[in-house]
C-alpha cells in the first residue's frame, strides 16, 4: 500500500501504447494478487474468532493477542521487504510472500495448540507486510507513465475485494457446517476450513509470479540492461526510445537520495513537523476503529444477539460497502481533492460511530438489542465503513505518497507505515477487553478520534492535489 515515487517520464515515454495495455493490465492484476491476499488474510480471521475462543477456552485478553499478533509480522515484513526486493528482485520477493501465505494457511488450519496458531498468524502477517510494499512498488515500476495512476489503484481495489471474498467464503463454509463455527466438515472444524482455504489464492499468486516479467528498474540496477530493454518494449512498446528510457531510469536511480532515519529528525520535537503530520494521518486512520469492522464484526453482532449466520452475512455486506466506498474514493480523489474527502469522511464516520455508541448503550432484551437500536446499529455500521472507505481508506495512502519532500520520502513513508501498524495493533488487541468493559463506551472512544481528526486535517494537512512531488518542501 505504500507508494513509490517515480521520475518524470522521458518525452518518448509519455504516450501510452494501447496495443500493449491489455498485457500490462494482466501484469498489474497478477501483482495485485498480493493485495488480494493482504485483504483476505487480514479479514478471514473474523470468522474464526469465537470458535478459537471456545476451542482453546481463553479469555478476551489472550484472544486479542492471538488475533492481533499477525500485525507484528506485518510490521516486520513491511520494514524488510524493500531491502529484500532490492537484493533478489521484485518477482522473487512475491514468490517468497506467496510461499509464506501458503504455509500460514496450512499451519493455521491444522494447529497443534494455541501457540503455533499464533506462530502461523505471524508468518501470514510477514507475508502481508511484504505484499503491502512489493505490490505497489512493482506496479509503479512496470506501468506506462500515462496509465500509472489508474493501474496503481489495482492494489487498493484488490485489498478490498480480498476482504469481501474472505467474508463470502466464511459465510459459505458456515452454511455447510449448519451455522456452527465449530461444526465438522470433512474431519476439520468450520473455522479451520476458513483459515485454510487461503491456500488457493496463495498458490495462484505464486503461479502468476512466474508469468510476469521482472521490474526493469531492478534489472537495470543489477546490470541486466538487455533484459530491461525487452521488458520495457513489452510494457511500453517498441516505438519508445528504449535506450533513452534505460538511460533515464539509470540516471534517476544514481541521483536518488537514500533517505535515512537521521534525515527525519528535527531540532525541537524529535521528528520534522511534516513527519509528525504523516504519523498523525496514519494513526487517526486506525484509531477510529475501522479494523474492528474487519477483524471482529461477526463477534460484535453475535454479542448483541444476532445468530452466527446473520453475523457472517452482515460481515459480507459490510465488505461490499467497503468496495463501493473505495471505488467512490478512486473516482473523486483527483476531482475534489484529498482534504475535502478526508473532512467529509471524518464527519460521516463521527456521526455513524455516535449512532453506534447510542445503539449499543441499550440493555439487551433476551440477549438481543431492542429492535430500534438493532436497526440503527446495523445501518450505522455500514455507513461508518462507507465513509471510511470513500475517504481515509484511500486518501491517507495518497497523502503519504505525495506529502513528503523527495529527500526524505522513503524513510518518512516507512515511519508513517510503522505507526499505522502499531495503531492497528493497539485497536485490534484492545477491542475484546474494551467490549467486555463497555461496548458503547468503546464506540464513544472511536467517535472522539473521528471528531478530533477534523481539526487535525484543517490545521495541519495541506492539499497535495495537482502538485508535483518536487513542490513538496
Amino acid at each position: 500500500m505504500t507508494s513509490t515515487a517515480q521520475p518524470p517520464p522521458a518525452s518518448g515515454a509519455r504516450e501510452a501504447h494501447p496495443e500493449h495495455l491489455g498485457h500490462v493490465v494482466f501484469i498489474t492484476a497478477a501483482a495485485a494478487m498480493g493485495g488480494f491476499l493482504f485483504g483476505y488474510d487480514s479479514s478471514v480471521i473474523n470468522g474464526a474468532v469465537e470458535a478459537i475462543r471456545d476451542r482453546y477456552d481463553i479469555g478476551s485478553g489472550t484472544l486479542a493477542q492471538v488475533i492481533a499478533i499477525a500485525l507484528i509480522g506485518c510490521a516486520i515484513g513491511a520494514a524488510t521487504a524493500g531491502r529484500i526486493a532490492d537484493r533478489i528482485g521484485r518477482i522473487r520477493c512475491m514468490q517468497i510472500a506467496a510461499a509464506l501465505f501458503t504455509i500460514s494457511a496450512v499451519g493455521s488450519a491444522v494447529p497443534f495448540a494455541l501457540w503455533d496458531l499464533a506462530l502461523w498468524r505471524i508468518v501470514g502477517g510477514f507475508a502481508i507486510g511484504m505484499a503491502s510494499v512489493i505490490g505497489p512498488a512493482y506496479i509503479a515500476e512496470v506501468s506506462p507513465p500515462a496509465y500509472r495512476g489508474r493501474l496503481a489503484s489495482f492494489q487498493q481495489a484488490a485489498i478490498v475485494i480480498g476482504i469481501a471474498v474472505s467474508q463470502l467464503v466464511n459465510y459459505g463454509i458456515l452454511q455447510l457446517a449448519d451455522g456452527e463455527q465449530r461444526g465438522e466438515i470433512g474431519g476439520l472444524e468450520a473455522w479451520q476450513w476458513m483459515l485454510g482455504v487461503m491456500v488457493v489464492p496463495a498458490v495462484l499468486y505464486g503461479l502468476l509470479s512466474f508469468a510476469i516479467p521482472e521490474s526493469p528498474r531492478f534489472l537495470i540496477s543489477v546490470g541486466r540492461t538487455d533484459k530491461a530493454r525487452a521488458v520495457l518494449a513489452e510494457v511500453e512498446g517498441k516505438t519508445v526510445d528504449l535506450d533513452a528510457r534505460i538511460e533515464e531510469i539509470d540516471l534517476a536511480m544514481r541521483r536518488e537520495h537514500k533517505s535515512t532515519f537521521k534525515d527525519l529528525l528535527g531540532s525541537r520535537f524529535g521528528f520534522l513537523p511534516i513527519v509528525w503530520i504523516g504519523i498523525g494521518l496514519s494513526v487517526f486512520q486506525q484509531l477510529v476503529g475501522i479494523n474492528v469492522a474487519f477483524y471482529y464484526s461477526a463477534t460484535l453482532w453475535q454479542s448483541v444477539g444476532v445468530d452466527p449466520a446473520g453475523s457472517f452475512f452482515y460481515s459480507f455486506t459490510t465488505s461490499i460497502i467497503n468496495i463501493v466506498g473505495t471505488v467512490i474514493a478512486m473516482v473523486l480523489v483527483d476531482r475534489i481533492g484529498r482534504r475535502p474527502l478526508a473532512l467529509i469522511g471524518s464527519a460521516g464516520m463521527a456521526i455513524a460511530l455516535a449512532f453506534e455508541a447510542w445503539a449499543f448503550s441499550a440493555d439487551l432484551v433476551d440477549g438481543k438489542l431492542p429492535e430500534t437500536q438493532g436497526v440503527v446499529a446495523l445501518i450505522a455500521a455500514h455507513v461508518f465503513v462507507l465513509f471510511f472507505a470513500l475517504s481515509w481508506g484511500v486518501v491517507v495512502w495518497v497523502f503519504l505518497g505525495e506529502m513528503f519532500p523527495n529527500r526524505i520520502r522513503a524513510a518518512a513513508l516507512g515511519v508513517a507505515a510503522s505507526a499505522q501498524w502499531i495503531a492497528n495493533w493497539a485497536i485490534t488487541a484492545s477491542f475484546p477487553s474494551l467490549a467486555d468493559w463497555n461496548l458503547s463506551g468503546t464506540y464513544i472512544i472511536y467517535t472522539v478520534f473521528a471528531v478530533l481528526s477534523i481539526p487535525f486535517v484543517l490545521r495541519y494537512v495541506r492539499e497535495t492535489k495537482g502538485k508535483a512531488l518536487e513542490e513538496m518542501g
